[in-house]
């Protein structure tokens, strides 16, 4: 099921379909960013100078991780930013030895890494998803 949304961005007019977005960061800027999901175009959203989508973009993020049980969203804070990410649509996941998990959003180019010790109900949470999803389990 679709959820588009109506926006103006940079002087141009975009349809864009929520649903297709694997994943939101916002910092304390009031600002939402997210990637386009065809060609990984980082979309920022400032309250200030688009309150309408802003707001559209914060209710969205609200019902998925809230109402949507068939997802598997986690929020996730790295690098002063709160990441809400879809971890269905990841495919790779690397731990290393020092049993941090990296892996990179779909349409974005910068890795996430998760150390278990400062981000541990997010660690649990993709180790839980990995081991359901995937039937391998990391150490």
């Amino acid at each position: 099921m679709a959820y588009w949304i109506k926006m103006n961005y940079e002087r141009e007019t975009y349809l864009v379909d929520l649903d297709s977005v694997s994943a939101f960061a916002s910092g304390f800027n009031q600002r939402i960013a997210f990637w386009l999901p065809a060609n990984g175009k980082q979309m920022i959203i400032n309250c200030q100078t688009n309150p309408k989508t802003y707001e559209d973009i914060l209710g969205y993020i609200q019902r998925i991780t809230t109402h949507c049980p068939t997802n598997y969203w986690v929020k996730i804070i790295y690098e002063r930013h709160e990441y809400i990410i879809d971890l269905n649509r990841l495919n790779t996941f690397v731990i290393d030895s020092s049993q941090r998990i990296t892996f990179w959003l779909p349409d974005g180019k910068e890795p996430i890494i998760i150390n278990p010790q400062t981000n541990a109900e997010a660690y649990s949470k993709i180790l839980d998803f990995i081991h359901n999803k995937t039937g391998h389990s990391l150490p």
